[in-house]
């Protein structure tokens, strides 16, 4: 396991501690001295057991994790650390261009992913974004903006500042920080149809590829949450050859 290295002038307070999985020691070197630079501490490794084993000592706020690994693979840990860790950042890293890796990605709890060779600055974007969706950490805002910021539906309320759903029953439901993005997208979009590629900008601002499945996973997830009968949904219609809507009695406090 390679040492952490963490920059001290960070543009962020606290600067959240990332963890690089991939067997690709020259992608590792060059994120992390782009990370660093960015104000995280960063470190790496190259396979599960290291990850485990860093996660035990360090516990990051956000991992990026290569599919393709020495013995299990990015997929499987991504959902075993997903079951032992509901609030940990994940973004998937794949070199292979197959829509396949991202619907299972996303099924298995990622939050993001982004497909090799990318641009740094995409990266950096995508985990500002996973980070301020997981953040719950600032009290004083959360103080000030918490009455604005709550949204009821349907017996639902949920914390667009703190980013919890609470069902009707009083527990907290667990979704990932794209899968609240995407309900948050649907809530302030009551009674309108939403295309595939309409939700799919909004949750990312992105190219996507032609026929990506992502959002139809996504949709499928927040459903086995929110309705009673998922096969029958209620709340989240499916309208056909156009896209979805929400039909939930949405009002903010």
């Amino acid at each position: 396991m390679k040492e952490q290295r963490c920059h001290n002038d960070s543009i962020i307070s606290g600067p959240a501690e990332l963890l690089i999985v991939d067997d690709d020691e020259r992608i590792c070197r060059s994120l992390e001295c782009y990370l660093q630079h960015e104000g995280y501490c960063v470190g790496s490794v190259s396979e599960g057991k290291a990850m485990w084993q860093y996660c035990e000592d360090t516990q990051p706020d956000l991992i990026l994790l290569d599919i393709v690994l020495p013995g299990v693979d990015g997929l499987t840990l991504a959902r075993e650390l997903r079951v032992k860790n509901p609030n940990i950042g994940i973004i998937m890293l794949t070199g292979k261009d197959d829509a396949v890796d991202t619907i299972v990605g996303l099924e298995v709890g990622a939050d993001d992913y982004i497909t090799k060779p990318f641009d740094n600055r995409e990266l950096l974007a995508r985990i500002h974004s996973v980070l301020r969706r997981l953040s719950t950490n600032d009290d004083a805002k959360k103080a000030t903006d918490d009455a604005k910021n709550i949204v009821q539906f349907n017996g639902w309320q949920m914390n667009t500042d703190t980013f919890e759903l609470i069902a009707p029953t009083g527990e907290k439901a667990n979704l990932t920080s794209i899968e609240f993005k995407l309900l948050e997208i649907l809530v302030h979009n009551v009674g309108r149809v939403l295309s595939r590629d309409q939700i799919l900008q909004k949750l990312s601002s992105r190219e996507w590829q032609p026929n990506d499945r992502s959002v139809d996973v996504l949709i499928g997830k927040l459903r086995k949450v929110l309705e009673t009968n998922p096969s029958q949904p209620k709340l989240i219609r499916t309208i056909r050859n156009m896209g979805y809507q929400f039909t939930g009695k949405a009002n903010s406090e």
